[in-house]
This record gives C-alpha cells, structure tokens and sequence, in this order.
C-alpha cells in the first residue's frame, strides 16, 4: 500500500515532527490552562499626588471667603441675589455660575468622552478605571444616541455600565454595540430621593443607596445623573443616606444649628461619611430656582465631600431659549474625601 506523502514528508524531514508536535502540544496549553481572572490593580503610594490634593484643598478652601464678599456686594443676604440680572442699569456683572467656580483642579488626566457638543461629558483620571476588574459605572437619565455610554465601554476592559432611565427599558439594548453589551445593564425606573417602586407605583423610583443594595454595589466609580430637574431633591437624599451631620449621628437637616458653621466658610452643617461614587457628572437645570436655595444645596454637596473640577454651559439649550438665560450647565464633581479607591 502507497505510503501517504506526509508521512514520508515528516520521515524524510525530523524537524518537521518536531515542529508538528511543539504545534500540538502549544495548542493542547491554551485550550485547557483556565481562564484566570484578572489582577487586581494596585497604585503605589504617590506623595506627588497626595500632596498635589492637599493643595487643591487649600485653594479651595481660601475661594469660600470670596464667595462670600461676592453675595454681600450683590445681595447683601442670599435672598437678594438675583440669579441672572436682568438687562437693565446698574448691569451687575455675574451670573450663579460665577459663585461656583470650578477651582479644584483634575489631579490626573482631563478627557471629553462621547459625542461633540451637545453629549459629551468631562472625565477625569480615565486611566485609573481604563483596566480595573471591578469598575462600576451608574448613568442615569439617557439621551437618544447612548454615544457617551458606548465610549465608556469601548475605552474600558472590564467596567460594567448600568443605563437607567425612566422611559426606556432593556429593548434600548440596540444602541450598544454588540460586542460590548455583555458589560451593559438596562433599567426602566427613576432616581429619587425616596422608594416607590411598589406594583402600582409608575414610574418606578429608587433611590441610589436600595439601588445599590440590589445590584450588590458598595462603590461606584463613575456615577453622571440627567434627571431634568430633580437633581435637587434626589441629591439631599443621597446626602442624607450617606453621611450625617458632625457631632449630629441624629441629623437635624441642613440648617441644624452649628457652632463650627462660623468658621468652616459654610452655610451649613459640616458632615461625617463618604459619599459612595469616586466621580459624579450632573447636568444642573436651575429653572426657577432660587439663589438662596442653590447655595443651601451646593454647600451641603461641598461638606459631603464633593470638588467641582469642571462646568460646561450647554450652550444648545441656551441658544434655541435666548429669552432665559443660561439655566443648563453640565458639572463634574470629584469626592475629596475617602476618594482612595
């Protein structure tokens, strides 16, 4: 019987078997070694930057005083403050954006993620989650291209993307690309300041703290909320839920008697706890709002913790209601406090 011409091929030429079999036994390796999980990231100790915070800290801090002065000359109370002047003699020049500057500088890198324009949103440190096993992401309130939440994943390896909106469910799947859904979650229910997310209840609510009760989280990395106006309430209960008054473990609500207040550069009570996001992205809706309120708020976010490092006005929605003012601006918040992770 004729001998197959392979078989005299790897008789004639050894180095042949040798590289067939090396070939086999490769194969054999990558097929049965298991799939480990990943490595968890470590950091190491960075005096730079710890010292790069502290700084930032103390800059921060000196602004509040000028804070003041700028409401006492406008005002002189917070209730006298107008929030957008109006277009007539003396032209005081301010706007509220100018009362909360931007002043604590990204310690890392500073990226633009998602679409141009009107979408995109302002991240800082994005190489710090880039390759964590663990990252965690929260987006609530979605617009139409989900662009800003696919580039999350695309520039991500292993972070998990919860989409939340109260008007789409888990059929707006579609607009993430196939091959990243795996790590994308979707929900039909709104954030709020208190649970109501019985059978008859619609739309479903939920607060952030039983929200992460039931997905299993005790931290999120990246946390960017566009609720259309009720950020204002849903962010005192995420406060309230996650920190409590100094020297107060009973509360007594934001404006509780303080003797601290006098000298902390604050309106309002000074707070104990961490805030359970690393990062917060919020678009601010200040219709109707008034100063005196903003200021209460914003104030009870900085003794929780939070920095701004970066405002963008949306300059759409300003153009297309010029009879209004400039009531939209996107902000990026960095947790100062128990932000090690």
């Amino acid at each position: 019987m004729a001998k197959s011409p392979f078989v005299l091929t790897v008789q004639r030429h050894p180095r042949y078997t040798l590289a067939l079999a090396a070939f086999v036994l490769c194969a054999y390796w990558f097929l049965s070694t298991p799939t480990l999980p990943p490595s968890p990231v470590r950091y190491n100790a960075n005096n730079e930057l710890q010292a790069r915070l502290e700084r930032e800290e103390r800059k921060y801090r000196a602004m509040l005083p000028q804070r003041q002065e700028l409401i006492t000359r406008y005002g002189p109370t917070p209730a006298q403050v107008v929030m957008f002047p109006p277009d007539q003699d003396p032209w005081p020049p301010y706007t509220v954006w100018d009362f909360f500057p931007p002043l604590y500088n990204c310690p890392h890198e500073l990226d633009r993620l998602g679409a141009l324009g009107d979408g995109g949103k302002w991240i800082c440190g994005m190489s710090r989650i880039q390759d964590k096993p663990d990252c965690v992401i929260y987006s609530f309130g979605i617009d139409s291209t989900y662009l800003f939440e696919a580039t999350l994943l695309q520039s991500t390896r292993f972070c998990q993307v919860w989409i939340y909106d109260s008007t789409k469910g888990a059929g707006a799947e579609g607009h993430i690309p196939r091959a990243l859904r795996h790590r994308a979650h979707f929900g039909k229910l709104a954030l709020g300041a208190s649970d109501r997310h019985g059978a008859s209840d619609e739309p479903k609510t939920w607060t952030l703290k039983s929200l992460m009760a039931e997905n299993g989280h005790s931290h999120i990395d990246f946390l960017r909320l566009d609720v259309e106006g009720w950020e204002w309430e849903t962010f005192r209960g995420i406060v309230r839920d996650f920190t409590m008054e100094r020297g107060n473990p009973g509360g007594g609500g934001p404006h509780a008697p303080n003797k601290d207040n006098a000298t902390s550069g604050w309106g309002v009570a000074e707070r104990e706890g961490v805030l359970p996001f690393g990062q917060l992205q919020i678009e601010l809706h200040v219709w109707n709002q008034r100063f005196q309120d903003f200021l209460e708020w914003w104030e009870l976010l900085e003794v929780a913790g939070l920095r701004p490092f970066h405002n963008e006005i949306n300059l759409v929605y300003a153009n297309y209601n010029r009879h209004s003012g400039v009531e939209l601006a996107e902000v990026s918040d960095g947790v100062s406090k128990g932000a090690g992770r």
